[in-house]
């Protein structure tokens, strides 16, 4: 479906665990209240994925309807070896490329 990311204000311990093995990045809002913010109409970008590290925030640029932007900083709780899950777009992919190697 082309997804990277599943914003949330919290999430169950097993479907948390479920994303992350599809490849998807699980955040949280640093400041809970960021979520009513959010309006439908509202574009998320987020940047730094490349240097996405352990305990390292992701930066969001919120673009409103009236074009006016904000920043919001979410949370991850990836470590490292689940980041290659990411990296490589699930953990089956990092599985069957470490077989092919």
């Amino acid at each position: 479906l082309g997804g990277v990311a599943v914003i949330a204000k919290s999430f169950a311990r097993i479907h948390e665990a479920n994303l992350k093995k599809q490849g998807l990045l699980a955040l949280t809002f640093q400041n809970p209240d960021a979520y009513d913010s959010l309006g439908a109409e509202d574009r998320l970008n987020l940047s730094g994925l490349e240097d996405l590290a352990p305990g390292k925030p992701v930066t969001c640029t919120v673009r409103r309807a009236d074009g006016s932007t904000d920043t919001l900083r979410l949370n991850h709780t990836f470590s490292e070896s689940q980041l290659g899950w990411f990296r490589s777009g699930s953990a089956v992919n990092l599985f069957n490329q470490s077989q092919a190697a």
